[in-house]
């Protein structure tokens, strides 16, 4: 018979066993993310050196400056009456152009909406509320599709031609040269994309934060290799502006395929598509990092989820749409430096994998250590490869934290650049809880089931945070 004492260290050879597997698996992954993202850093650092990557300063008057040629922004709204309203009243303050239409996009069923965008609008000319002539919701692309409709309407009705479409969210709290910036851009681009620059919600340091971190590593680093490189860039579907001809020549492609607009309404992403078509039509993409006379990053600022449900739902939107749909309808792109690029945002679901066994290494190195310290013998020793593959992974983790601090820090300061640190298991979680929920939302879609808006939910608007700023100066 097996004693208490060989029984228990069975048991611990069966996890040192599991451990080690785990870390081979977890360690090759987590090692080989690592040399992708110090990449991504060595292509940055040479751009910083050569003056490759400099941020244009732009000054009030050119962001004042009339537009070349009319200005269409798309706003699809559902359920939106808490920010609706915000958003349309700043955009109407804050721009100093007059020659763009605003069209926000509404549905019969959904009468708070409607108020609030028109109590937004305050009868402003710029604006033209679009009711969809289906019950909300359908999808965001679905609306967004009709807004395009009313536009190209108004063109064969006012004898005019858009130079350029915009699109923003209902929660955004756009920059005053962001119209100047993305008309200029458009000069010799088909497509621009401006940063996005997620608002600290004192209410929820660590869900909204994680936000802050990632946009601000990838809207300044990652996209500016990408644009440096040529690779697609993806639109983020807020402060991205389109040339009306490539919009017109997307839409052309859709309508072949049954669709009545540009945008992929059987898509969840369909902004990030949008954006990656660009390039695949042969169009000219740009990510473009302007500051304005007051040193301020012309960005769209918005807040993210602060609730734990409602930012894995969005994440596992965002890698359903990019990583399962993006395989099935893009493909894998072309050229190396495509390639590169499409690889690193698909590898979502792969990412979800790898955490979870990371941490469950966690919980098996601390009831090996546990046993160890009750007096038990260590089964079998870890292989010198696995262990310089360890050492280098720990390395790779000290650059990403060093990273993560210095981008947050020179944005938000160094006492968000400090949280980003400590938020990066947050981060990883709801990685992780996004991962597992797009991959069984894929799995439905698979079985026949459609695919809905799965919207976020707003409940508040920076604006009003900026606006108690203001007042208590």
């Amino acid at each position: 018979m097996v004693g208490a004492t060989d029984a228990i260290q069975i048991a611990i050879a069966a996890a040192q066993c599991i451990e080690q597997e785990l870390l081979l698996f977890a360690g090759f992954w987590f090692l080989l993310g690592a040399i992708d993202d110090i990449g991504v850093d060595i292509c940055w650092i040479w751009l910083k050196l050569t003056g490759q990557a400099r941020v244009r300063t732009i000054s009030r008057d050119e962001a004042a400056r009339p537009l070349q040629g009319r200005a269409a922004i798309l706003i699809a709204a559902w359920q939106e009456a808490e920010v609706i309203g915000h958003t349309v009243r700043h955009a109407l303050s804050v721009w100093r152009q007059d020659d763009f239409t605003l069209y926000v996009g509404c549905y019969s069923n959904d009468p708070g909406t409607v108020a609030a965008a028109m109590s937004g609008a305050g009868g402003d000319a710029r604006v033209r509320i679009v009711i969809h002539e289906n019950a909300g919701p359908t999808t965001k692309a679905d609306c967004l599709n009709r807004l395009y409709t009313a536009l190209c309407d108004d063109e064969r009705r006012c004898g005019y031609r858009f130079r350029s479409v915009v699109l923003h969210d209902s929660e955004d709290m756009v920059h005053p040269a962001e119209l100047a910036v993305i008309d200029a851009g458009l000069t010799a681009a088909d497509f621009v994309q401006l940063p996005v620059r997620p608002e600290p919600q004192p209410a929820s340091p660590w869900v909204a934060g994680h936000y802050s971190d990632e946009f601000t590593e990838s809207h300044a680093k990652v996209l500016v290799v990408r644009d440096a490189l040529g690779a697609a860039i993806p639109a983020a579907g807020v402060a991205c502006g389109f040339s009306r001809d490539i919009m017109d020549g997307i839409a052309r492609r859709r309508k072949a395929e049954g669709s009545p607009g540009p945008f992929a309404a059987e898509c969840l992403t369909e902004d990030y598509e949008l954006g990656v078509l660009v390039w695949r039509e042969g169009g000219t993409s740009r990510f473009l990092r302007v500051r304005d006379a007051e040193g301020g990053l012309v960005a769209t600022r918005a807040y993210f989820p602060a609730r734990l449900d409602d930012a894995v739902r969005q994440k596992a939107r965002w890698v359903h749409g990019i990583a399962f749909q993006g395989w099935d309808r893009l493909g894998w792109g072309k050229g190396i430096a495509d390639l590169w690029m499409v690889v690193r945002d698909r590898r979502g679901p792969l990412a979800t994998l790898v955490l979870t066994c990371g941490y469950a290494l966690v919980v098996i190195e601390g009831l090996l250590g546990l046993a160890w310290l009750m007096g038990a013998r260590r089964a079998m020793a870890i292989p010198p490869l696995l262990h310089v593959m360890l050492v280098l992974c720990l390395a790779g983790l000290a650059w990403r934290l060093v990273a993560r601090f210095a981008f947050t820090a020179h944005e938000y300061g160094v006492t968000e650049g400090l949280l980003a640190v400590v938020r990066v298991p947050v981060a990883n979680f709801i990685a992780i809880l996004a991962g597992r929920k797009a991959f069984a939302s894929y799995l439905r879609t698979l079985r026949g089931a459609a695919v809905r808006w799965d919207k976020t939910e707003h409940a508040a608007h920076p604006v009003t945070a900026a606006t108690g700023r203001a007042s208590s100066l």
